[in-house]
């Protein structure tokens, strides 16, 4: 094992996890040394699990021989970051989940059209930024059947260290990428349909909806919902039913009930 004892919060090697921002780690310059972090043992296991190629471990020494010992001996001989809690802890800024760290190299994102090409349900997640709600909606979308998650570029990062956390690693599990323009879906056969609150929609039932071979259905921003334009392109507007006057749902809790409802089952 590579155990690199950390002394020092400004020791090389440990920026990745204290003092570069996700925007530092995402590297909109240079995407191909593009970083993430995972966090806990079973989202890493997951990630590894799904062909992400591990850069190195911070790791409470405690856990080397503990819950970490089989993510090391997986990982092979990349550096092994080791210190007493408090002083990760102040390098993170924060307590670290089960006292494990790793940092991963970020794929470079795919195509829409590789990510749609056999997909039959896909959201689109526009505008969205809460990391809690990303990573929520990425595990209802693995969990009920989507095939693929698009995401606008004004939303949050799915490989968000609180994103990936919240998705207990489904953001590993179903294709991902970004795209800025609906038409790009829709030149490959899809309909789409935003799940918006306006006199023209239609309920979440609605057979026609079920019946679409190909369906991308569009999210929109916790607050404000989807912006009119971007409703008006769509294909269909759809709402949840609601009960004693409440007149919408948290975007995450409202995307796994679109998920179940729509996407297509033997």
């Amino acid at each position: 094992m590579n155990i690199v004892e950390v002394t020092s919060l400004s020791q090389p090697g440990v920026e990745v996890y204290g003092t570069l921002t996700e925007a530092q780690l995402r590297n909109r310059l240079e995407p191909e040394k593009g970083v993430f972090i995972a966090e806990s043992p079973k989202v890493i296991h997951v990630a590894l699990n799904a062909g992400y190629v591990p850069l190195s471990i911070l790791c409470e020494r405690r856990h080397i021989t503990g819950d970490a010992a089989e993510l090391i001996a997986r990982c092979g001989d990349i550096p092994v970051y080791t210190g007493e809690r408090e002083l990760l802890s102040k390098l993170t800024g924060y307590t670290l989940t089960r006292g494990v760290l790793c940092a991963m190299q970020r794929p470079m994102p795919p195509s829409v059209e590789d990510v749609c090409k056999d997909a039959r349900r896909v959201v689109v997640i526009h505008g969205v930024v809460d990391t809690t709600n990303i990573g929520a909606i990425f595990r209802s979308a693995a969990a009920l059947g989507i095939d693929a998650v698009l995401m606008t570029t004004d939303s949050c990062d799915p490989f968000n260290r609180r994103a990936v956390r919240v998705s207990m690693g489904s953001v590993f599990l179903v294709p991902w990428t970004w795209i800025d323009d609906l038409a790009t879906l829709q030149r490959q056969g899809f309909k789409s349909v935003a799940m918006a609150l306006t006199d023209q929609s239609t309920t979440i039932d609605d057979p026609v909806l079920t019946a679409e071979p190909r369906l991308a259905i569009v999210m929109g921003t916790e607050g404000d919902g989807l912006p009119h334009e971007v409703i008006a392109g769509c294909d269909y507007v759809a709402r949840i039913p609601m009960s004693h006057q409440v007149d919408s749902l948290n975007v995450a809790a409202a995307a796994a009930i679109a998920f179940w409802q729509l996407v297509q089952r033997p």
